[in-house]
């Protein structure tokens, strides 16, 4: 499993890349892993605000229906489409499939809680999906 080092990555398995104002949220190739053959994708319509911690959506598998955390506070401004037809894309291409993007709201304070690989793969990869909870650091202000 690989983990770019151009996102940073949440507890919760989610990925966050940032340009500018703009985050793009995806999950993690273990957390797809752990999932196993992904059959829906539910995602946030376009115009909702999300605070960081929050779920925005769900995936569900053959296995299990998992909640999507929201690794930053922010307003949706899009949703991947794609997915509606072809949600097996993110077992695929876990590392290059977006789900949503994000005009970013009090950025700095909810991108401190997501981790990077070098803080330590080994510590990252261990919670299951069952056990993982939004860290109580990623609650923020709303964007008003």
């Amino acid at each position: 499993m690989s983990y770019p080092e151009k996102y940073k990555y949440a507890k919760s398995h989610e990925w966050l890349a940032v340009e500018g104002e703009t985050g793009t949220v995806g999950i993690t190739d273990y957390a797809q892993d752990s999932l196993g053959d992904i059959v829906f994708v539910e995602l946030p319509k376009v115009g909702q605000e999300i605070e960081a911690g929050s779920t925005f959506g769900s995936v569900e598998s053959v296995k299990a229906v998992s909640d999507l955390y929201s690794p930053a506070t922010g307003t949706v401004t899009e949703i991947n489409e794609s997915l509606n037809d072809a949600p097996e894309t993110i077992n695929t291409a876990a590392n290059e499939t977006w789900l949503i993007k994000l005009t970013l709201c009090s950025r700095l304070p909810s991108m401190r809680s997501l981790w990077r690989k070098r803080l330590g793969t080994k510590t990252f990869c261990k919670p299951t999906l069952a056990t993982m909870k939004p860290s109580r650091r990623w609650a923020t202000r709303g964007c008003g």
